[in-house]
């Protein structure tokens, strides 16, 4: 399992964001040839950062570079790029349709791209949404969902609330496809920097929801991101006690266990063993 606490999106075109990025505490990073990057500098921007991946300048996190949507005149030679350097996963925006995806796929593998460059598909349309599963399950290249929630707020019409009330549903639609493919799936981003309470509290949302992690557009939005979505000690310890006493209760031929009071099943202890996978995953993150 790898972590995705925190996944930060990096300009491509800010050399000095760029060589910050390697001190930063994120999980994984996006460097980014689409939205961050004016026309005008997009080639600059993919030459810097396709240098910066074949260079392994960021070693010890997952390294994504988002290229320009399919259909700009950019996507094409960003793919090409892309694949001669070979980072973890390629962003592709507005993915709209599991023809997308393949095409994607497709473009990659003629360009000669690693098998370990995986793909991640924005989701940041209606369209998009509604046929989030096909998307999620066209390839088993596609390993992970982003949720575009501004482009999908823009397009909805919807206000920005707390609470995000207005783009549940689709939150919940896509947790829906990500977890029926077996996908891993990434929460939008939180557009007010200055707002830390409110920012930890979207954060909080997306855990409870299910999301893996959470997108992030500054570096002072890591600590509280990576820190809602690491088990605390308390859940660790208590997921350590369901499988142990599991384990002995299977051992001895019983088929009931209770930990804390409450009845525990295998549903529970799957919980608690993916609660531990993170945990070791987070550690040894950190470690390396």
């Amino acid at each position: 399992m790898r972590p995705r606490r925190s996944v930060l999106y990096i300009p491509g075109a800010n050399e000095r964001a760029m060589e910050k990025a390697a001190t930063l505490a994120a999980d994984a990073l996006v460097l980014d040839l689409e939205d961050a990057v004016a026309p005008e500098v997009k080639e600059r921007a993919r030459r810097r950062v396709c240098d910066a991946v074949a260079a392994a300048a960021y070693t010890g996190r997952e390294v994504a570079v988002r290229v320009n949507g399919i259909g700009t005149e950019w996507h094409d030679a960003d793919l090409r790029a892309v694949a001669a350097v070979g980072p973890d996963a390629v962003v592709v925006p507005k993915v709209g349709s599991a023809d997308d995806v393949r095409a994607v796929e497709t473009a990659l593998a003629e360009a000669g791209a690693p098998g370990h460059t995986a793909i991640w598909a924005m989701i940041e349309t209606p369209a998009a949404v509604l046929r989030a599963e096909d998307i999620a399950g066209a390839s088993d290249a596609l390993t992970v969902l982003v949720m575009g929630t501004n482009d999908l707020a823009k397009e909805l019409h919807a206000e920005p609330v707390p609470g995000r009330a207005p783009l549940l549903t689709s939150l919940s639609l896509c947790l829906l496809a990500a977890r029926a493919t077996g996908k891993s799936i990434l929460d939008g981003v939180f557009n007010d920097v200055r707002d830390a309470e409110g920012f930890e509290a979207e954060c909080v949302q997306a855990r409870q929801f299910g999301f893996d992690g959470k997108t992030l557009i500054h570096p002072g939005q890591l600590e509280a991101c990576n820190r809602v979505f690491t088990p605390s000690e308390a859940e660790v310890e208590h997921a350590r006690r369901v499988v142990t006493a599991f384990e002995e209760a299977t051992a001895g031929g019983l088929g009931v266990v209770t930990v804390d009071g409450r009845m525990v099943e295998n549903l529970h202890v799957e919980q608690a063993r993916r609660v531990l996978a993170v945990a070791e995953a987070v550690r040894a993150r950190r470690e390396g």
